[in-house]
């Protein structure tokens, strides 16, 4: 992360808040969700007026007295450029000071092209896409939040051994971007922005969940307390590499043998395919061949759903979530979907499952950018800021 700008004060934190959580809509509710005095809360907000964070417009519902003057975050306050790349595409996306994804683009990228290449490109894509959305005047870029397929160290926000990005190894992308765009940039991995996203979109009375993302290769985001945990250096949920019991002896790039992303990612079971002489190009492909009951790739996917299933029903027994989501492309077969469910339930304690929900994502395409924006946005209006 690249600090530029000043945080708020803590009373000031609180008010924000409120009001970003819409707990509180008017200088009443605010004292009330906040515990704050009526003239604390009267100076702070005037505050964030004056500094444009803050709208103060129309009515709110009358109790009695007055109708109170509505309050909400100013949305063209500024704008988050949110950028999720993966491993052969790259998502970009456009979200408001409110927390709206008001414009988004996919396009084909090969992370391989290295890092430099890749983020002068989606940069340059990022400029044409706020050009060709409909923001309001005076709308200007005050970050840049990413998301890369690999693990992130949290002090040094540097990529650090990732699977499958060449020439990407301790690479500080915040380095990078900071000298093509002169704003602050937050780096994290894109599984922990993927379980922010759909934390978002979700009920937030469901506090506790675990996030997989299951295509070209296989990741974790965790949301304890309604907050994402990334555990003490950000390789908290990374469950690429832990060891399936009873796996094929396939070599991982980390050196072992039988890691969960060497056997069960939808490029290894790409690989297991072609090896064995099907022409299939990609993973979708090779989904498209069980949906029309191909008996490898069918086979592949189930257990490739199993092996994930007995991975995550470790950490369900150990973490007891709310909810447990499954996204990327392997969401989509409703083989391997089946096969994680089964073995959950199978291996789990009763427990545990009790009132689990597992469910698939509900933004397979952008929930990498509305967690982007999400964990922009909360180191923008904290202590600290950004």
């Amino acid at each position: 992360m690249s600090a530029r700008s000043a945080g708020h004060a803590p009373h000031t934190i609180t008010i924000l808040d409120a009001l970003r959580s819409g707990s509180a809509s008017s200088r009443a509710d605010l004292a009330k969700a906040t515990g704050l005095s009526p003239s604390t809360v009267s100076a702070r907000v005037d505050e964030l007026i004056a500094h444009g964070h803050v709208l103060e417009s129309g009515e709110g519902v009358s109790r009695g007295g007055r109708r109170p003057r509505r309050l909400s975050i100013r949305p063209d306050a500024g704008i988050v450029g949110c950028i999720d790349l993966g491993v052969d595409r790259a998502s970009l996306g456009l979200v408001d000071f409110a927390g709206e994804l008001v414009a988004e683009r996919h396009v084909a990228m090969d992370i391989a092209l290295g890092p430099q290449r890749v983020l002068e490109a989606v940069v340059a894509l990022l400029h044409e896409l706020i050009a060709s959305a409909d923001l309001p005047d005076g709308s200007r870029l005050s970050g840049l939040s990413v998301g890369v397929p690999g693990p992130v160290a949290s002090g040094s926000a540097r990529i650090v051994s990732p699977s499958r990005m060449p020439g990407w190894n301790g690479v500080a992308v915040p380095e990078i971007l900071s000298a093509l765009v002169d704003v602050p940039v937050v780096v994290n991995n894109d599984a922990n922005l993927m379980a922010v996203g759909e934390f978002v979109a979700g009920d937030p009375a469901l506090e506790n969940q675990v996030f997989v993302k299951a295509g070209s290769g296989i990741g974790c985001g965790i949301i304890s307390g309604g907050v994402l945990y990334t555990g003490s250096h950000g390789a908290a949920g990374d469950i690429s590499h832990v060891s399936v019991p009873g796996a094929p002896d396939v070599q991982c790039s980390c050196g072992r043998r039988g890691c969960l992303d060497a056997v069960a990612s939808g490029n290894a079971l790409v690989r297991q395919l072609q090896e064995n002489g099907v022409d299939v190009a990609n993973v979708e492909a090779m989904i498209d061949l069980a949906k029309d009951a191909h008996p490898m790739a069918t086979r592949l996917l189930r257990e490739a759903g199993s092996m994930t299933g007995g991975v995550l029903a470790t950490i369900v027994n150990f973490f007891n979530p709310d909810r447990l989501v499954l996204g990327g492309v392997l969401s989509q077969s409703e083989v391997f979907v089946a096969s994680v469910r089964s073995t959950l339930y199978a291996e789990c304690l009763p427990m545990a499952t009790e009132n689990l929900e597992v469910a698939v994502s509900r933004l397979p395409l952008a929930g990498g950018l509305v967690g982007a924006g999400k964990v922009f946005l909360d180191r923008q209006f904290s202590v600290a800021g950004v």
